[in-house]
């Protein structure tokens, strides 16, 4: 494989502004949200409006066994998306506050110097 060219001036044609501990952090994250269940899991949750939703419920709108929606539930509260709360018997679950922005900060990057318009 061939070393990028500089382009005049000597600057790199590429470069990554992504440090180990961030690119590491996007990649369980996407390895989390690479499922159609769980993000349809998230998007049930967006239209909820920041309402916690009740386990039971994902069954019916997913269509899946309780066991495989818990699965699912326990992937995305590990990754830190998700916040779950107990009441009673029920367990409800809601998006982690901060949980979006911190996904769209890491791949929000400054626009390099010539593309900003």
């Amino acid at each position: 494989m061939s070393e990028l060219s500089p382009i005049a001036g000597g600057t790199p044609l590429a470069g990554s502004t992504l440090a180990e501990d961030e690119a590491q952090e996007l990649e369980r994250l996407f390895g989390v949200l690479a499922d159609r269940h769980r993000l349809r899991i998230l998007n049930v949750l967006l239209e909820a409006g920041g309402e916690p939703v009740c386990v039971c419920e994902f069954t019916a709108t997913l269509g899946l066994p309780q066991p495989s929606v818990s699965y699912h539930l326990k992937q995305l509260t590990g990754a830190g998306l998700l916040e779950r709360e107990r009441r009673a018997r029920f367990v409800y679950y809601s998006i982690a506050p901060q949980a979006l922005e911190r996904v769209g900060g890491l791949l929000d990057r400054p626009a390099p110097a010539g593309a900003r318009s």
